[in-house]
């Protein structure tokens, strides 16, 4: 434990942005993992629209720089390219 107090505040602002992070982490991970699961049950259409959302939450915490811009970019192509190999399947 923390003896100086400026090492003692460093903690509390290390917590509280641990938690905010964490809650950007966790509604891109959902949404993520959410659109994985109906691209593998075959609802493409309702797939579609929960990409839109998990496009939304990474580029929102790319943005705040909880996660890599590139980081971002690549979890957007891999989702993207499933669907799409998921619809040409379908077809």
């Amino acid at each position: 434990m923390a003896n100086i107090q400026s090492a003692k505040k460093r903690i509390r602002q290390t917590e509280k942005r641990t938690a905010h992070n964490r809650m950007y982490t966790a509604a891109a991970r959902t949404y993520v993992k959410r659109t994985r699961e109906l691209i593998d049950e075959g609802k493409l259409d309702e797939a579609e629209t929960t990409a839109v959302q998990a496009y939304k939450t990474l580029d929102k915490a790319a943005r705040k720089h909880v996660i890599h811009p590139r980081n971002a970019s690549r979890r957007k192509g891999r989702l993207m390219s499933a669907l799409a190999k998921a619809r040409n399947q379908e077809s």
